[in-house]
């Protein structure tokens, strides 16, 4: 990244030194200011500002964001999937799956294409994270119009799942590779567990077991909050060009879990800015998978029903 950053030796002017270059980058990640407000903050051309945060997030992207996101191995799953349990009592979770949507300012030959369910134009972020809120997969290439189901199978994550670490346990006389938590949403398949739906009814150990995986969906709400609080460029359709802005969302994933791994806690004042961002882009509500559930997957599920409903409290959501 240094090198991609690094001023020119032979200039007419004198170089912005490298600490400038990437402070004037953050600032623009960070504030979701325009261009030319970096520019008049920083005492630079606007194009120079635009500049710095192309070579920035290519060069992130091109060479250091499998240094920061990336597939835990076998002993780091083991070690998710038991932090996991001691806060939720669901065994074998390597990570939470979602959705959120990123404002973009799309092309107007393609403009529908972009449109989500609430009516404005936006690139689909799908996140897995651990349980400290960390990012370990990313995908944002596709548009708002698709549905996370959609997202799931286009992605490099979902043609590579069968690669993701397993490490089985015998629970309730089944054997249960590591697996995700999803919403409705996702489908149910031997490695993304998802909770029952109401129809024709549901038991009172299915409810409690929804209660449990709603608990822990948790983690990747609070993971997509602290994202956006941290870097609100999220937040507002901004001045990239849409085919430029998958590498911002992807560089800004990249700088949470710098964050998340130096332990730098989010200023309350970001949230609450954040909060107030959000309200103008409401996020699109849970529209189920209608895919038959994998019977695999129905198995497992039934089995970590039963786990929870013998060794815990039964919950209600």
């Amino acid at each position: 990244m240094e090198g991609v950053m690094k001023p020119e030796k032979m200039t007419v002017r004198a170089p912005i030194p490298l600490e400038m270059r990437v402070a004037m980058v953050l600032y623009k990640l960070a504030s979701s200011a325009e261009y030319s407000v970096v520019a008049n903050k920083f005492g630079v051309n606007r194009s120079t500002v635009r500049k710095m945060v192309y070579l920035f997030c290519t060069g992130m992207v091109t060479s250091a964001l499998g240094h920061f996101i990336k597939v835990p191995t076998t002993e780091e799953a083991i070690s998710i999937a038991n932090r996991f349990e001691q806060k939720f009592n669901i065994p074998q979770i390597i990570g939470c799956i979602d959705g959120t949507h990123i404002p973009v300012s799309p092309p107007s030959e393609a403009y529908k294409d972009f449109v989500n369910r609430k009516g404005w134009p936006s690139y689909v972020l799908q996140g897995v994270v651990d349980d400290m809120y960390r990012f370990w997969s990313i995908s944002c290439k596709m548009p708002g119009c698709s549905h996370e189901a959609d997202v799931l199978r286009q992605s490099s994550f979902f043609s590579q799942a069968h690669l993701l670490p397993k490490e089985p346990r015998e629970i309730n006389g089944v054997s249960i590779s590591h697996f995700l938590l999803g919403d409705p949403e996702y489908p149910l398949m031997d490695w993304i567990m998802k909770g029952y739906t109401h129809s024709p009814y549901i038991t009172p150990e299915q409810e409690s077991f929804n209660a449990y995986l709603s608990s822990a969906m948790t983690t990747v709400e609070i993971a997509f909050e602290r994202l956006k609080s941290r870097w609100r460029v999220l937040m507002k359709r901004s001045d990239f060009h849409f085919a430029f802005t998958p590498k911002v969302i992807a560089t800004c994933c990249a700088l949470h879990n710098f964050c998340e791994n130096e332990k730098e806690d989010v200023n309350p004042n970001w949230s609450v800015e954040a909060e107030t961002l959000a309200s103008r882009h409401l996020q699109p509500g849970v529209l189920a998978n209608s895919d038959a559930d994998n019977p695999n997957g129905e198995r497992i599920r039934d089995a970590l029903t039963d786990y929870l409903s013998a060794n815990f409290p039964l919950r209600q959501p």
